[in-house]
């Protein structure tokens, strides 16, 4: 594997080991007391994130935990308008699941500057991220700015994953071609599969997944930890 840059994702890659963030904000909900079913608390996480990208509200300056703080009140307002959660308990208890979110994100991270420390010294590394445009802002507040030559968030450039587009304005970012450049990502949909038809190299983080990536095909290269990436033989 000729690689001489590397595309990284943000949510679910660097900030919860390859766990998708509904299995983090669902640990939450069950520490904080929250019941549903598997059932409501899928339509609440997605009310949640539907929500969330059509919010005109957030600002660049909102931190991580501003940002989980009005996901998780969407998500519990779902569920009192469905006559599942005392609404006077709604700003109370998301500010308990997010707090936790929070803690899980701010360890995951500390434990990967290491790892991107060493691969920016290395390749050049650029982020590709689904976010609400504040990503800048939460690279920042967990120390991880310095380590992306560049990075590009589909709120600003107007293309989200899984389209192939925003990884082609990274690619071109890097001045590679793209059989030169590795995809690392923990979705399958979003970054492993628009990476390949793109023409990339591409590795999924392994970890717990939604719906149906779980069901990871074996001709998927995959590694548990980022870690891993230090020790392959093309790194």
């Amino acid at each position: 594997m000729d690689v001489k840059g590397i595309i990284l994702d943000y949510g679910g890659t660097l900030d919860t080991g390859g766990d998708h963030w509904s299995k983090v904000i669902r640990d939450g909900w069950n520490k904080a007391g929250v019941v549903a079913d598997d059932a409501l608390f899928r339509e609440a996480y997605v009310f949640g994130e539907q929500g969330m990208e059509k919010a005109l509200d957030i600002l660049p300056t909102h931190t991580f935990s501003d940002i989980l703080n009005m996901k998780l009140q969407l998500e519990l307002q779902y569920l009192a308008q469905t006559g599942h959660f005392p609404p006077e308990q709604i700003q109370a208890k998301a500010s308990e699941i997010a707090d936790y979110c929070y803690g899980v994100a701010k360890e995951n991270t500390a434990k990967v500057i290491p790892v991107l420390a060493e691969l920016a010294k290395r390749y050049p590394v650029v982020l590709v991220s689904n976010f609400y445009g504040n990503i800048d802002t939460v690279l920042s507040e967990f120390g991880l700015t310095k380590y992306f030559k560049k990075v590009i968030e589909s709120a600003k450039v107007k293309v989200r994953k899984p389209s192939t587009e925003i990884f082609q304005l990274a690619v071109k970012e890097l001045g590679l071609l793209p059989e030169q450049v590795l995809v690392v990502g923990d979705s399958i949909k979003n970054d492993i599969l628009p990476a390949r038809k793109l023409g990339c190299q591409a590795i999924l983080l392994n970890g717990r997944k939604w719906g149906d990536e779980a069901l990871t095909s074996q001709e998927i290269k995959a590694i548990d930890t980022l870690e891993e990436l230090l020790s392959l033989h093309f790194i």
